[in-house]
């Protein structure tokens, strides 16, 4: 789950990191109650979606009086602001933070992100801040400074000297920093993030360390732990058809395909996507419907995938352990009546059941492509889309 910016320098400070004052706005005419808050004589108007590039998109405006304030809020909110991460389509601004300006004497990067290779949280850093990560480690791989975390100490305060005078910190700049990290991981580990992202770290010219922006995405399976951060989710910058599977307890990723796909089992869903790339064919969609799913999970499952305009032909992949096959059966026939199917349907069923579910399918009386291993699954599909073209 992915939260605001605002929200995440409200969950930063409670932990002692160091932020702009700021509040944020619905109305051009809270924003200017804000700003009066804060004081002047320069403030930031930044849009509030999920989504970086903001600033060279237009989505962020520094002003320099109260009315200036309320324009940008006023041209800002309810505007569509494309990025490279909103793709062509945006996303509309629904909100406003307005921020205290800084004096900003450099920019630098920082992130925490768990490094699943070790298994540990690794910190990256670099003095190339306000620029994408993913560009510097392609262009100056040189200038990011790894840092790995042994979990059962914690940021060590050598680690973060370390950092800070690798970023060309000094005097009262590097215990600045020091605190700001070992503040940032508390908040990292104490809330089960899975990313914390500063970009840009400013440094301000009185010498003070400061997160002009922050980014943070947090691990669902813990929400449960945190309700509050629970409840800055906003369903409206998230994906539909991810949203809706989520509520029906399915773990659902929208792909640039066209064969989509129903399994169960993480393993056997990755399996299924890349056997059917193996055989020509490209997949719409990841989606695990567990091991207890019901009829009328399955049956969501199917309009989920269906709910996609680029899926020409669906995949049904069950290996019945705790899942029993004529369950699946069902669902399928169900979910294929109450959306009119009309595009190609290939299931392979073994396992529980097994052959009650193909019973249930053979008589279903609808266009069912069986298959009985997961080799002719894929390319009966693939065969089968591309006909139908």
């Amino acid at each position: 789950m992915n939260i605001h910016e605002y929200q995440a320098k409200q969950l930063l400070a409670r932990f002692g990191v160091a932020v702009p004052r700021g509040g944020v706005a619905y109305t051009p005419a809270e924003a200017v109650t804000v700003a009066e808050g804060l004081g002047g004589p320069v403030w930031v108007v930044k849009a509030q979606i999920h989504a970086g590039g903001r600033g060279k998109a237009g989505g962020v405006k520094v002003v320099r009086s109260l009315e200036e304030v309320r324009e940008a809020a006023k041209r800002l909110i309810g505007m569509t602001l494309k990025t490279h991460q909103t793709g062509p389509e945006g996303r509309e601004v629904k909100r406003v933070y307005i921020e205290e300006g800084c004096d900003i004497a450099r920019e630098l990067y920082l992130g925490m992100l768990i490094d699943r290779g070790q298994g540990r949280v690794t910190v990256m850093a670099s003095t190339e801040g306000g620029m994408e990560i993913e560009r510097v480690a392609a262009t100056h791989p040189d200038r990011i400074v790894r840092e790995s975390v042994d979990p059962t100490v914690g940021l060590a305060a050598f680690q973060a000297r370390k950092l800070a005078f690798a970023l060309g910190l000094e005097g009262k700049q590097v215990s600045a920093a020091v605190r700001f990290l070992i503040a940032m991981y508390a908040a990292f580990v104490e809330l089960d993030a899975s990313i914390v992202e500063i970009n840009p770290l400013v440094v301000t010219a009185a010498g003070a360390v400061v997160a002009l922006d922050a980014k943070m995405g947090f691990d669902d399976n813990a929400l449960f732990r945190h309700k509050d951060v629970e409840e800055m989710r906003d369903e409206d910058e998230e994906d539909p058809a991810e949203l809706e599977a989520s509520r029906n307890e399915l773990n659902y990723i929208k792909l640039d395909g066209n064969i989509g796909c129903m399994v169960n089992g993480a393993g056997l869903a990755m399996a299924t996507m890349d056997i059917i790339k193996l055989h020509g064919g490209a997949p719409a969609n990841f989606l695990d419907v567990g091991g207890g799913a019901t009829k009328e999970r399955v049956t969501a499952a199917f309009k989920i995938i269906l709910s996609d305009a680029n899926v020409e032909g669906i995949l049904v992949n069950i290996f019945g352990g705790i899942m029993r096959c004529d369950v699946i059966a069902e669902g399928v026939v169900a979910a294929a009546r109450e959306v009119s199917l009309n595009v190609p349907l290939v299931v392979r069923l073994e396992g529980t059941n097994v052959e009650l579910g193909k019973k249930i399918l053979r008589e279903s009386g609808l266009r069912i492509i069986p298959a009985d291993g997961l080799a002719e699954a894929a390319h009966k599909i693939v065969g089968a889309v591309k006909e139908a073209a």
